[in-house]
């Protein structure tokens, strides 16, 4: 069994795969979120420096890359290729419309004429490997379907599938047999994405997939950081989890001071980083209260310490599978 973190836009930076992995174990590696190929072969310096290899030693990391263009895409390649990464992962599962109405991330599942003739034109010159994070389709489940006699014409690494449309975003429920009629039309390695949020979503969805070995998990570890190393033990083990919360929130505030630029950055980092945590706490909503409107990091560091004198613990997240 393989398990991967999920590539979460504005969540699983270096700063939270750094942080993570400090203190957690189960996370085989990581697709890094999204670097945009831009129009002439540009691309942003920062989402560059999120993997660069100096900064991502505790995780193996595969770069992601978002877009249409064959040279633009290629021009990124060969950025990584110069860093040392042999393989990059392609994004066509976005949900996101204002991505998918440029034809990019899930937008361009609908169109498989489309992604041959990209597919046709940059794995012949490519000096990496590639592998494609999708969905079952932009509108619906059977373009997958169209799409992946086309995908099993190229040499990809692998495919990985979360079993939604890109409409559904993240609502309703995985289509675990439109997944299952997809891994068994795949000539690659699939790996599976999708609400796995505590061991039992696991062992639940193995037992009803055998055959599928790789795994990425992507929310369910912001709100339970031990799912990853509890799923490869198939037990619960893990002493003073409290303890382990608070020396990871140290390590990760800290990083988000040294690495954003001013008080109001660093603030809506940390929110966003209670608001899937919080809940997994004794009292964490009364936690989330307190911080949500603080923009100092200074009061907020105070309130948090007062927060956890008074006495709280790990409860885990509650799942509704």
């Amino acid at each position: 069994m393989i398990l991967y973190l999920a590539p979460l836009q504005g969540f699983t930076d270096r700063v939270f795969r750094n942080s993570f992995s400090q203190f957690f174990k189960g996370f085989d590696l990581a697709i890094a979120p999204f670097i945009s190929a831009l129009h002439g072969g540009r691309y942003k310096a920062k989402e560059i420096r999120d993997v660069l290899p100096e900064h991502n030693r505790l995780l193996p990391v595969i770069p992601q890359i978002m877009g249409n263009n064959p040279q633009d895409f290629l021009a990124v390649v060969d950025a990584l290729d110069d860093l040392g990464y042999t393989t990059v992962n392609w994004n066509l599962g976005c949900p996101y419309k204002m991505v998918a109405k440029k034809m990019k991330g899930s937008g361009l599942l609908c169109y498989p004429d489309v992604v041959d003739a990209f597919l046709d034109h940059v794995m012949p010159v490519m000096k990496t490997g590639l592998s494609i994070k999708m969905r079952l389709g932009r509108y619906d489940k059977k373009e997958i379907f169209d799409l992946m006699p086309v995908l099993n014409r190229y040499p990809l690494d692998e495919i990985t599938i979360h079993p939604r449309t890109g409409i559904q975003m993240y609502d309703g429920h995985p289509d675990l047999d439109a997944f299952t009629e997809a891994f068994a039309l795949c000539k690659h390695p699939v790996v599976y994405n999708g609400d796995i949020k505590c061991l039992s979503d696991y062992q639940r969805l193995s037992e009803k997939m055998p055959y599928v070995e790789r795994w990425m998990i992507g929310r369910g570890v912001l709100s339970d950081p031990f799912l990853p190393m509890v799923i490869k033990n198939g037990s619960d083990t893990v002493d003073d989890k409290l303890g382990l919360i608070l020396s990871y929130h140290h390590a990760y505030f800290s990083e988000r001071l040294a690495t954003l630029s001013g008080p109001v950055h660093v603030m809506d980092r940390m929110k966003s980083f209670w608001s899937y945590l919080a809940p997994s706490l004794d009292r964490g909503d009364e936690l989330f209260k307190r911080i949500k409107k603080i923009r100092d990091p200074h009061i907020y560091i105070e309130n948090l310490d007062d927060f956890f004198q008074e006495g709280t613990q790990w409860i885990g997240p509650i799942v509704n599978s």
